[in-house]
């Protein structure tokens, strides 16, 4: 048996209809994002799980929750797992953060991975980061269902690392949706991506709602 591992993006939130960015604010998830946590459950509680990484923020909490319940396991809260820190951006809309830090917001649209929202961090630094729980896991755990459960930015950081993309271009290259679920087995050869930003596990008036 190989190791999986199941990266899930928490469940809808107010930020991820609204487009506002949201990396240290602790906001909850919305009525849908509660429902997308238990279809995700739901479907895949069947999976014999090895373990379950987590972000501590209350959205992945939330997210992870009915999963850890119907199966029995305990969250593993890890901070390298919190989403991009936005700095002064926080709760801000893309167009005000382009009026008032417009040079630091052109220089982060070109490469996230090198230039730091005001205040925040660079891409490189969520992969150093991340990337210390990614060793930790295969230390600890050498085969079976891992599920890691964190957010936008960070999992496509990951993905980004783990598949040798420049992580420069990880707003550009990889979508990932709101309870999206990507799968990466930990091959001979190295990474090995299954799935990508699936939702098929939520009901189809979830996977119908727009800009989350």
């Amino acid at each position: 048996m190989t190791l999986k591992i199941y990266f899930l993006r928490h469940g809808e939130t107010i930020s991820s209809q609204t487009g506002t960015y949201c990396g240290t604010l602790d906001v909850d998830l919305t009525p849908e994002g509660y429902l997308m946590a238990e279809d995700f459950a739901k479907t895949y509680e069947s999976l014999p799980w090895t373990a379950v990484f987590c972000s501590p923020m209350h959205r992945t909490i939330a997210t992870a929750k009915p999963l850890c319940d119907r199966v029995g396991l305990d969250m593993k809260l890890r901070d390298g797992l919190k989403e991009i820190a936005y700095g002064k951006w926080e709760g801000k809309m893309p167009e005000e953060v382009n009026r008032e830090f417009h040079d630091d917001y052109v220089r982060w649209l070109s490469d996230p991975g090198w230039n730091a929202p005001t205040g925040g961090e660079k891409g490189v630094d969520i992969a150093r980061r991340s990337c210390q729980v990614l060793d930790e896991i295969e230390r600890t755990c050498s085969n079976g269902n891992i599920l890691v459960v964190s957010h936008k930015a960070t999992i496509r950081i990951i993905l980004c690392e783990l598949l040798g993309i420049d992580i420069g271009r990880f707003r550009d290259r990889i979508g990932m949706p709101a309870a999206s679920v990507s799968i990466v087995e930990m091959a001979e050869r190295g990474p090995l991506l299954h799935i990508m930003g699936d939702r098929s596990h939520l009901r189809k008036e979830l996977r119908d709602r727009v800009g989350s």
